[in-house]
């Protein structure tokens, strides 16, 4: 491993104005294990070779395999001529990432054949590791009678313009309608920005297909929207950019809480395990356990029909897989395979408690949300407990498709779903969805609905979670993931959100 730091700040670099750096640059990598003896190659040209019609006002621009060392892409090892007089034209060499462009002084004549070399060989263009390419690159073209004065637009950008749910390990990338100079794609002129600041990160560009690709050096953090910005690049051409089909800048947000492999489980139970009773139990995801076979009963994995202590009386339909440790009750159930899956999943799930508990405190909503409506936000349990009982909560979007609420609680969740008022729960309005609800719940999470009711969100507790429907099933829109403590339940339906 080998860590590169360019220092910042008062004593660090600075540019041709005397202005430093605001701060230190850092990047590491690691080896691989022996030489790089592989010789770069040609891998495409802007002018293709037997082109016709080229832009009089074009640069030449050829795309490598592999990073190049910028010394030896010069106007020596670099140049264009008139195919016919063999006539130098004047200009300058210049690399960036894996493209190289000659940059004629003047415009190139009308109507008239022009040859490109990169040369190989000894003393030739060479990459990182002092390769030279093993031969001579040529290629020809005949230019037009006229200049290309048609101005480059951003045409797709990845991810899409507010664009909810990105996630933390993305790259940002634009693509162009026309080939960009890639000496013009720099990190002064695509940037990302979170609350106004600049995110650090490298730009690479792909001449060939004409896509800007900004990749963040640290990943990208939860619940953050982020601005993406392109100014001041041209074509190849040097035309400067018009306004695009896609909103420029454009912005997206990362996901309230990265569940990772969490985000498939109907019902996670950590190391305590997770029981059912009762037979109107369908679990449309899978369950788990970082426990033994034997911690998960009343279940039966739908597709191999494996059986987890299941009686008359306690069946339960599990419609995605089932991850526990040894002992097996199927070949590929209870195995160190699916002891992993699930571990990964708890830890997963406790990086999402954590993320949701290290948000500020929200709004006070009284203890008892019954009958409330709440619009989208952050909302902390006063005396640390919230309690749903005696009628409905409505969550409304008010037309927000990626609204997001979030419920912090240091102690319990209890919905209580009893009484002549039943079946009661959590409305979702407004094009709410449930996906974006979640419950943080630091001790214990409770529901209960004797004739049925209805919960939505991912319901994240620490010390476990207990559904008792008795007539009627509860309905989980979302998923119950328990960190330490079991999670127990009865008659309850559960569909876990798609992404």
């Amino acid at each position: 491993g080998y860590t590169v730091t360019v220092n910042g700040g008062t004593s660090g670099v600075r540019d041709l104005a005397g202005n430093p750096m605001a701060k230190n640059f850092v990047i590491s990598w690691t080896t691989a294990a022996v030489a790089d003896t592989t010789a770069p190659a040609v891998t495409g040209t802007i002018q293709a070779d037997g082109a016709t019609n080229v832009a009089v006002n074009t640069k030449i621009g050829v795309a490598f395999s592999e990073g190049m060392n910028p010394l030896t892409i010069t106007n020596v090892n670099f140049t264009v001529k008139e195919t016919a007089t063999g006539t130098a034209v004047p200009g300058i060499a210049g690399y960036s990432g894996v493209n190289a462009v000659f940059i004629p002084l003047s415009n190139l004549a009308g109507s008239t054949g022009y040859t490109a070399t990169v040369k190989g060989g000894v003393g030739g263009a060479n990459d990182l590791a002092g390769n030279p390419m093993t031969s001579d690159y040529v290629w020809s073209w005949i230019t037009s009678a006229a200049p290309d004065t048609t101005l480059p637009t951003v045409i797709f950008t990845v991810p899409p313009a507010n664009a909810p749910g990105v996630a933390l390990n993305s790259a940002v990338n634009a693509t162009f309608s026309k080939v960009m100079d890639p000496l013009s794609i720099t990190t002064e002129n695509f940037i990302l920005l979170k609350g106004g600041s600049l995110v650090d990160g490298t730009i690479t560009y792909d001449m060939l297909n004409s896509i800007a690709t900004f990749t963040p050096l640290s990943p990208l953090i939860i619940s953050t929207t982020y601005i993406a910005l392109i100014s001041g690049v041209t074509d190849i051409k040097g035309n400067g950019m018009a306004s695009g089909i896609v909103p420029d800048p454009w912005s997206f947000t990362t996901p309230v809480v990265n569940l990772g492999s969490a985000s498939s489980f109907g019902a996670l139970g950590g190391p305590a395990g997770i029981t059912n009773s009762g037979i109107l139990t369908v679990i449309n995801g899978d369950i788990g356990a970082t426990a033994f076979s034997t911690a998960v009963t009343g279940f039966h994995d739908a597709a191999s029909q494996c059986i987890y202590t299941e009686t008359p009386l306690n069946i339960g339909t599990v419609n995605g897989k089932i991850y526990t440790a040894l002992p097996s009750y199927c070949p590929n159930e209870g195995t160190a395979a699916t002891l992993a899956v699930a571990t990964q999943a708890r830890a997963d799930t406790l990086s999402a408690y954590n993320a949701l508990a290290a948000m500020p405190a929200g709004a006070n909503p009284g203890g008892n949300l019954t009958g409330k409506t709440l619009a989208p936000g952050t909302y902390t349990a006063p005396e640390g407990s919230f309690l749903i009982q005696g009628g409905n909560l409505t969550l409304d979007a008010q037309g927000n498709a990626n609204a997001v609420w979030v419920f912090q609680m240091a102690a319990s969740l209890t919905a209580d779903y009893s009484g002549a008022a039943a079946p009661q729960g959590i409305i979702l309005a407004g094009g709410a969805q449930a996906k974006n609800v979640f419950w943080q719940v630091g001790t214990f999470a409770t529901i209960s609905a004797p004739t049925g009711g209805t919960v939505a969100g991912t319901i994240i507790s620490r010390a476990g979670a207990a559904f008792s429907g008795s007539g009627e099933a509860i309905l989980l829109e979302g998923r119950v993931l328990s960190i330490n403590g079991p999670v127990t339940l009865m008659n309850t339906v559960i569909n876990v959100p798609a992404p």
